[in-house]
């Protein structure tokens, strides 16, 4: 890991002209890595673009530099020498496939991830599916170059490390996770703003939509697992947005004695998304994300269904 930390540290700073990009419906740790790259291309005087296909919630304004996160694909692909694809899981969630695919030979790709490898599209590749987030991959890398890590990078790597373990709650987190935390906060990191921003931050429709979710959950006694749904309409009317769903995924999976649990909602579009996430040791969820075209980690995965969700006199289907 070493040699890579090095060889990805030199190619950027040979690069003349970069693209950072993180996947669709950025999460806390999609975001936190992209700003945290801002920052050093910016210690670096790099010139840069950081994209993501779809606007960061609002939830995260407190992130150093998120407001140059830009939703546009209003720039040339073919300018940019190096492209950087932070927390992306699979080519396609970048939602620039066809143009890191079609690249021309000046161009290099680099990876850097915690999700397990799902396509080879990356010149150089940083993943470590150990850690806890891509934050905690980019920690590693910035302690093996001796990047000074200043208040900015602190809030920005706590961030998605409590983000992606819903504040310490997942069996991700590990004794070097913690430490990591720990360290950011004497470098100036602020958990109460974090806290503040990512957790309590539920509306009263959101909740209420939170309470019609565990109304819901169902255990399926033949195979001990527990599932939930909501369809698009209640969405619609909640006002709630992908994050403050995301939780409720996480919140459902402290339920005791099941073997996991998958939570369905309806998308626009006509697309149903799953989450799965389980806490047993014993349990991949990824093995049946990838079944559905998805993926993630062992014990948190997810994968996305053309259809809709209709109930019936057995319970709720994908039709």
């Amino acid at each position: 890991m070493e040699n890579i930390y090095h060889q990805i540290y030199n190619q950027i700073k040979i690069s003349k002209n970069i693209l950072l990009v993180t996947h669709d419906a950025p999460d806390g740790d999609a975001l936190a890595s992209a700003c945290l790259m801002i920052e050093l291309m910016e210690s670096l005087a790099k010139p840069h673009i950081a994209y993501c296909y779809d606007e960061p919630p609002r939830q995260f304004n407190f992130l150093p530099h998120i407001e140059k996160i830009i939703s546009d694909k209003n720039f040339n692909f073919a300018e940019f020498d190096l492209i950087i694809a932070l927390d992306c899981g699979g080519i396609n969630r970048t939602k620039l496939a066809d143009e890191i695919s079609g690249r021309a030979k000046n161009q290099s790709i680099i990876d850097i991830d915690h999700h397990p490898k799902l396509d080879d599209y990356a010149d150089l590749e940083l993943r470590d599916p150990r850690a806890a987030a891509t934050t905690e991959v980019l920690y590693n890398f910035l302690k093996a170059n001796r990047i000074k890590i200043n208040k900015n990078i602190a809030n920005c790597v706590l961030t998605g490390i409590l983000t992606d373990t819903a504040n310490f709650l997942y069996p991700s987190t590990s004794q070097q996770t913690v430490e990591i935390a720990s360290e950011m906060l004497v470098k100036g990191a602020k958990m109460p703003q974090i806290m503040e921003n990512t957790w309590r931050n539920k509306s009263l429709n959101s909740m209420k939509l939170w309470g019609k979710a565990m109304s819901r959950l169902k255990i399926n006694s033949e195979y001990n697992f527990a599932s939930s749904i909501l369809t698009l309409e209640e969405i619609a009317e909640s006002g709630a947005d992908e994050e403050e769903l995301e939780g409720i995924a996480g919140f459902i999976s402290n339920l005791d004695n099941v073997k996991g649990i998958i939570f369905l909602r309806e998308q626009p579009n006509g697309v149903v998304k799953g989450s799965l996430r389980t806490s047993r040791r014993d349990i991949d969820v990824s093995l049946l994300a990838r079944q559905l075209n998805g993926g993630g980690h062992a014990k948190a995965s997810g994968f996305k269904i053309e259809g809709r969700l209709e109930e019936t006199r057995s319970g709720w289907k994908i039709i």
